[in-house]
This record gives C-alpha cells, structure tokens and sequence, in this order.
C-alpha cells in the first residue's frame, strides 16, 4: 500500500547511468564549497532550479557524479505546479572540502535506494478499509471523537528514514510522536492497520523494525507547536476528548516523496487561539542520516503580542534539562528513560536557531497542553522559523545512544553541521 507521489528522482551506480543519459539539456557543473572547518555527513544540498537555469522541466531526470560515483538525487515540486523547483541530494564533506559534481540528464527514472518515506491512510467511513492517500482536509467537527471512530492509520502521516520515524496526529491533537526504529529499512506499510483494512494500534508491541515507543499524553510530543498570546498559552488543535477543533479548517499534502528527502505541508486556517484568528504553516523534511527532521513554521495574522512556542515533551523524564548553545543554534536535550513505562533509554531534543530564542518555560500541570517545556521563539508575520527535533534511541543501529554523554555531543555536533554554509556555484 504505498502512496503513489513522487515528485523525485531515484537510480543506481554510474556504470548503469550513461546509456539512458540523453544531451537534450546542457550538461553542468556544479562547485560546492564546505566552507567550515568541520568535517559533514550527509549535509543536506538544496540547489533551485532557477539557479541551474534550467528551462525545460518536464522530461528526464537528473544524475549527479562526483569521482566517477553517483550521488543519490532527486527533484522536488514545493509549488504543485507540476514542474520541479529544487534539486535536492545529500553528500560527504571533509573540512574546508570543494568537490565538483557533474549534472547530467537520464531519460529513464533511476532507481537510488530507499532512505526517506510518508505513509497516509485513511478511510471514508467506520466500515470502510484504509486507502493510501496524498492528501486531506479536515473541518473542525471532523475530529476523531465527533466522528466516533479513528480515520486516520496510525492518527496521521508517518515519515521517516534510515535512522528513526515520526507521525503526526492529524486527528485535531497535531501532537509528534516517535517511532523507534531498528534497523535502516523503511517500516512495513501496513502499520497501524489489520488485514481488513481496518485502523488498528498494531505498534505498540515490539516488530523485527522497532515500534512506537514515545508517550505523548496531553503534550504536543516532540516537535508540535503553540502560540503564547500574552501570557495565554494556546495549543494548536484539541485534546482526546474534544468534540470541536479550534481550527476551522486544516489541509495536508505529501509535497515529495522520494529515496533521500520526504516532504509533508500543513495549512492551518483560521486557528483560533485567544480572541484573534491565526494562519498558520507547516512544513516538516526529512533526509537520511539525521535522528530526526527539520520543521519549518509561518505565521500570518500576529498583532505584536505573540511568541511562538516550540513543545518538547518531558514526559517521564527524571533527569535534569540541559540548554546549550552550538554553532547557529541553543539545543534542548534531554536523557532518560522516555519511553512507554520507561522501558527503554532514550534521547530527545530540539534545536532552535539561536537568533530567535527567546527563553522557555514549562507547561501547566493541567489544560489543553501539559507535560513540555515550551521553547520560546521570536516570530514575525509571514517569517519562516525552522528547528529540529531529534530522537535517539538506545535500540537504534548505534548503541551508544545508550550513553548520556554520547547523545549530547551528538546533538552538539549535529548543530555545528547544520550551521555549516555550502557555498554552491554552477559553471
């Protein structure tokens, strides 16, 4: 049951490439530059297409070699408009590193090994099966508990990598939840529903791949956000029990779907959060390599007396809050035993750049948004803030995640790789 959208390119090795290579477009080369002094892995390369001067957009695919191997590449249609906007492929760095890549053209859909992936399902009815799906509306009294049964497989979308997976609960409660993962391979695509199609928490038991181990409770898990009006916090969306979204109206799309970066966007119209009405947008990538995913959040409708609020769940967390600052950005980090009945050790954070970070505070006791440290983020209309949530865990291919000290320097590290500037240059 895999969804069908793939606004990308995939292949294997360059000994297969140059047969389906065509010269209907100008072949190029493209310069990048590390300009740091730290070594990079897998940093992630977004070159637009106006910057390759491409005209043509709509026939062949593009090929990437460095060295005489193949980059894994794909392209990706942010706009729905049917053409491609941006070249998108992650790549090695040693320090202060330039390497030249060769672009070429492939007439025929390569097929690059699978490293990112989205999985939506839903169904139209309580008796009707779960059908893959690309996208979705939801009106306020569409939520889960009015309509007396779950439409959603597994509460929302699922995305993920080689390294760890997340879902978003796209029921009303807009929570982030994690899924550990096990081994590299992309998850089964029945998860979360039975042999009938029927929606079934099927994940909360232990597979070969791993299973969902992150409680949420009312938090808005790890990664979801609010607005601070005032000094009144409120969540996007409801708890478990509404009946009635404060949203009017929300609009999911998979925007890509592809071996090395997946893309999902939500709109939120008419957010109710105090007395105003908010427009809110979301947009969530992730690439291989990285525990975790890049979120991107704008806002239209602030009036000056908002701060936007980025949920770190401390849900079962005993361990004390470290707050530390890393290249461009300050990262949350926790270290505990986070999971379902603290079973299993497991680290969390979020990095926020650091020019926007105004502080945080922790949230109620009780009310629509509990259990979190709420991470302040300075915010103008239409300005949009990107952060990362990460979530490593102690079963994961690498065992050291076990080890506080190791987490920490992890997340520490993987600021400073994210601070690092690519200078791009296209001959």
């Amino acid at each position: 049951m895999k969804n069908t959208i793939k606004s990308c390119v995939p292949i294997a090795f360059s000994i297969l490439i140059f047969a389906g290579c065509t010269a209907q477009k100008k072949e190029k080369n493209i310069i990048l530059k590390n300009t740091s002094n730290l070594e990079l892995s897998q940093k992630a390369i977004s070159i637009k297409r106006t910057e390759l001067a491409i005209k043509d957009v709509t026939t062949n695919f593009p090929i990437l070699i460095s060295k005489k191997d193949t980059i894994a590449a794909q392209v990706n249609d942010l706009d729905g408009d049917g053409k491609w906007d941006e070249l998108f492929f992650v790549t090695d760095f040693a320090p202060n590193e330039s390497k030249t890549v060769e672009l070429k053209w492939s007439e025929t859909d390569p097929k690059f090994p699978i490293k990112t992936s989205v999985r939506f399902g839903k169904r139209e009815g309580e008796k009707l099966p779960v059908r893959p799906a690309t996208e979705e509306v939801l009106m306020a009294s569409q939520v889960h508990k009015k309509l007396g049964y779950q439409k959603y497989q597994t509460d929302g979308p699922t995305w993920e990598n080689d390294k760890v997976g997340f879902r978003h609960y796209l029921d009303g409660r807009n929570s982030k939840d994690v899924f550990g993962k096990k081994i590299p391979a992309i998850t089964p695509e029945n998860v979360g529903i039975n042999s009938k199609g029927a929606v079934e928490d099927n994940y909360h038991v232990m597979y070969d791949w791993g299973r969902d181990i992150f409680p949420v409770g009312n938090s808005a898990g790890l990664g979801g956000f609010a607005l601070l009006v005032d000094n009144t916090i409120n969540r996007l969306g409801i708890i478990t029990n509404d009946t009635l979204n404060n949203i009017e109206k929300t609009t999911f799309k998979i925007v890509s779907e592809g071996p090395v970066n997946s893309i999902l966007s939500y709109t939120y119209h008419n957010w109710k959060a105090s007395a105003n009405k908010y427009q809110a947008q979301e947009t969530t990538s992730i690439w291989p390599g990285m525990y975790g995913y890049k979120n991107t959040i704008s806002l239209k409708g602030l009036k000056g007396n908002e701060t936007l609020l980025v949920a770190f769940s401390n849900l079962n967390n005993q361990n004390p809050l470290q707050v530390i600052d890393a290249g461009d950005f300050v990262c949350f980090i926790q270290h505990d035993k986070l999971t379902y009945e603290r079973q299993w050790i497991l680290g969390t954070a979020v990095i926020v750049p650091k020019d926007v970070y105004k502080g945080y505070i922790e949230a109620p006791k009780t009310g629509q948004l509990t259990d979190s440290y709420l991470i302040k983020l300075g915010v103008k209309n239409d300005q949009k803030v990107s952060y990362y949530p990460i979530a490593a865990w102690e079963l994961s291919a690498d065992k050291n995640f076990k080890d506080s000290v190791y987490f920490t320097n992890y997340v520490k590290t993987l600021a400073k790789q994210l601070s690092a500037k690519i200078k791009v240059e296209v001959k």
